[in-house]
């Protein structure tokens, strides 16, 4: 089902023949301008009850091996996390895995990074020391856009579908929780999707969790 951001001018909505509907890769540029463009004292105040949720909710107080992301172009900043998660909390970036999938490092005071090919840093550590996707309890997502179904935009890599593809060989996995960490401004009525696409198993918002119940 395709359908526009609720940001879009309706005026122009009305005038757009179906033809030219919106594509995943049409919705992108203006949410990510949207999620630039947040000042930054909205984006702090958000920010600050997107992690007063994440360390209080109890969903999330029961994991052990928490994975979350390295902040870019706007992106809800998660960082605070590794001073503010319990010591029961294991946290874990990502790392490209030869370019298609991804790894889990661990991340601690003492972790030292190396950008990535597109500038983004990520944490050096020993073989032994990653964690394959399926072994985290919980993985904080970033994302573009999101809808009320859990379906997640991305920036178009297509590097979590790949490495949580996993998820599509049953119905229900009780881990990792795939939770999608956004903006309000980001919320869409409805996003394009494909049959790679790994929904969301649940959004974080500054509005709080929201948990989808998959049958």
């Amino acid at each position: 089902m395709l359908a526009f951001c609720f940001f879009v001018a309706a005026p122009i909505l009305d005038s757009m023949p179906q033809s030219h509907a919106p594509t995943r890769q049409s919705l992108r540029q203006p949410l990510r301008r949207a999620r630039r463009a947040l000042d930054e004292a909205a984006r702090r105040q958000k920010q600050h009850a997107i992690l007063h949720t994440l360390i209080r909710h109890p969903r999330l107080q029961a994991a052990r091996r928490i994975a979350l992301y390295w902040p870019a172009d706007g992106e809800v900043d998660l960082k605070a996390l590794l001073k503010l998660a319990p010591h029961v909390w294991r946290l874990y970036l990502p790392v490209l895995a030869h370019g298609s999938r991804l790894r889990f490092a661990p991340w601690n005071t003492q972790t030292s990074f190396r950008a990535n090919e597109y500038g983004i840093p990520e944490p050096q550590a020993s073989p032994g020391a990653f964690m394959r996707p399926s072994q985290l309890d919980v993985v904080l997502m970033p994302l573009v856009g999101f809808d009320d179904h859990g379906n997640r935009l991305g920036m178009g890599g297509g590097f979590y579908d790949r490495s949580f593809a996993f998820r599509h060989a049953r119905r229900l996995w009780r881990k990792p929780l795939l939770i999608g960490v956004a903006f309000e401004l980001q919320r869409c009525p409805a996003l394009p999707t494909a049959a790679w696409d790994v929904p969301l198993d649940g959004i974080l918002s500054e509005r709080g969790l929201t948990l989808f119940h998959r049958t």
